[in-house]
């Protein structure tokens, strides 16, 4: 699950990060307002953590840059503004979640959580494809009730695809999600293949169908 942290507080982002990458997301981060707009222009995200007072523009003008482009990208306000009515404003205007400064972050991971499960997944936990079996709280997949062990990113990739199920995602578009800014650095993308290459195997030897399909010339879908 890919983070986009919107934050000039550089030790409060490092302890965001450190925390969401020990449970299993994966977090850029911004630093004004420019930054943050590149990004999200550039990128598709999980959740973005917005501080509406970073340098450079008003934050809020981040979610009616996605609204205006129909993202699914989910939104958290996290600022230590926590006037009522500031709270209610954003959250009219189409913000998932407001949480005020300071933070435990363990809730900031359950918020986190319940917006993309709400987004993404219809509130489920679990979600079952067939034979296949992925529990998005401990991000743990079983096919036929026996466990599957998938790397990180083995898990980021086949939670990606079924969010996007019966859409053609171009090798880029994986390349970004996995890696981020620095996947236009590489010289190819060729992890992808590879990523996608041992999640395939792994399901299969597991028992469970053909449903991560190649488009030639296209990319990849998953259609259970």
């Amino acid at each position: 699950m890919k983070i986009l942290i919107v934050e000039d507080e550089l030790a409060l982002v490092e302890s965001i990060s450190t925390y969401l990458v020990e449970e299993r997301y994966s977090c850029e981060h911004a630093m004004n307002y420019q930054q943050a707009e590149g990004k999200v222009l550039a990128h598709e995200y999980d959740c973005v953590l917005l501080n509406p007072a970073i340098p450079g523009g008003h934050g809020m003008e981040m979610l009616k840059l996605l609204q205006e482009r129909n993202r699914q990208d989910g939104l958290i306000i996290i600022s230590a503004d926590c006037v009522y009515e500031h709270k209610i404003d954003a959250l009219r205007s189409g913000a998932d979640d407001y949480v005020c400064k300071p933070f435990q972050l363990p809730e900031l991971e359950a918020r986190i959580f319940s917006v993309i499960r709400r987004r993404q997944f219809r509130n489920h936990n679990i979600i079952q494809l067939n034979e296949i079996k992925i529990d998005l709280v401990t991000k743990t997949v079983w096919v036929r009730e026996s466990p599957v062990s998938l790397t990180k990113k083995e898990f980021e990739l086949l939670y990606y695809l079924i969010g996007n199920s019966n859409r053609v995602v171009s090798k880029t578009t994986l390349a970004e999600y996995l890696s981020g800014d620095i996947a236009g650095l590489l010289d190819s993308h060729g992890f992808v293949y590879t990523h996608i290459k041992n999640l395939k195997k792994k399901l299969r030897d597991a028992g469970a169908g053909n449903y991560l399909k190649t488009v030639h010339g296209m990319g990849y879908k998953w259609g259970a």
